[in-house]
């Protein structure tokens, strides 16, 4: 397993450093940067002057390795626009990002899991019925549509949930403030990652209720409630914990969209201010924490098989 782990490891590390070579030429190819943004003729003196002193007069592989450095050294650069420090910048996003991804994928696991094994528990009934509505909405409906309904329904028609920011007055006020404003956005992450946790926990304890060793704990005068979720479930565990992380990705992808509808202050928002304002070394930052959160994610779902299946543990050893 050590070896393993340290085998996909090194491969993640060229993976990295890949994403930020691409996303940092792509950047670079924008017709327009952020000097185009100042006031006055393009081309002009004080934008050429301007361009010099970001370094962006410098050719692509030269600037590209004067980052890298920095990001070597632990630096992320400065904002062109604010002068501020990335890494600071980044350091005040990270924790809102965290809440909502956190808060969405957590609701999703309890609802999922339950339901899932529900569904495989009782076929064809209301719960199967449910879980397969569910996943029909969390697979059909985009992501952004989500916001869009959820903002007409509880904030425009009832009016019972803020559907901008993360504060009232844009300062903590307590605990409930953050939770009401909290509710919107983490239920559209929830009811987005919902219908692929439904679907395989359902197919997972589908396939374990015809194990030999579920026909021997039935045998042996076993309810049905605990066959289903101390042998069902346990066998399927692989499978759903491999969805689960495996899933994460692309729930930190959806909720950078999220982020933007809601007004939330977290990666989200700030990677689209950076798009939008041009400012490079913002939008690189960004891509280097997200990029970092997608590799951990796989590297922790290769411990996490190990960890539920110690056959693969010890043939991957």
């Amino acid at each position: 397993m050590g070896r393993y782990f340290r085998r996909r490891l090194l491969t993640a590390i060229p993976v990295f450093f890949g994403i930020t070579f691409l996303v940092f030429v792509l950047l670079s190819l924008s017709p327009a940067d952020v000097t185009d943004l100042g006031e006055g003729a393009s081309g002009g003196a004080q934008q050429a002057a301007l361009e010099e002193a970001l370094g962006l007069d410098k050719p692509l592989p030269v600037r590209y390795l004067a980052w890298l450095g920095g990001l070597l050294r632990g630096e992320l650069g400065q904002s062109y626009l604010s002068g501020r420090p990335v890494a600071g910048m980044l350091a005040q996003r990270v924790g809102p990002s965290l809440l909502l991804t956190g808060t969405g994928v957590l609701l999703a696991i309890l609802l999922a899991l339950p339901l899932g094994i529900l569904a495989a528990w009782r076929p064809r009934s209301g719960w199967d019925r449910a879980a397969s509505a569910l996943s029909l909405v969390s697979f059909g409906v985009p992501g952004f549509f989500l916001c869009l309904v959820g903002v007409l329904l509880f904030s425009v028609l009832l009016g019972w949930l803020p559907s901008q920011g993360m504060y009232e007055y844009g300062v903590f006020t307590g605990v409930g403030d953050v939770l009401r404003h909290l509710a919107l956005p983490a239920g559209v992450v929830c009811v987005s990652g919902l219908g692929e946790l439904v679907k395989q926990t359902r197919s997972a304890c589908l396939e374990s209720l015809g194990e030999d060793y579920i026909l021997t704990a039935r045998a042996k005068g076993l309810g049905e409630r605990a066959v289903m979720v101390r042998h069902a479930f346990r066998g399927a565990l692989t499978p759903v914990l491999t969805t689960v992380l495996g899933h994460i990705p692309h729930i930190i992808g959806g909720s950078v969209v999220v982020e933007q509808v809601f007004g939330w202050p977290g990666m989200g928002s700030l990677l689209f201010w950076g798009i939008e304002n041009r400012d490079y070394p913002v939008v690189m930052g960004v891509t280097v924490v997200i990029a970092l959160a997608v590799l951990l994610t796989n590297l922790l779902l290769d411990l996490a098989y190990g960890l539920a299946d110690p056959r693969v543990r010890y043939g991957r050893g």
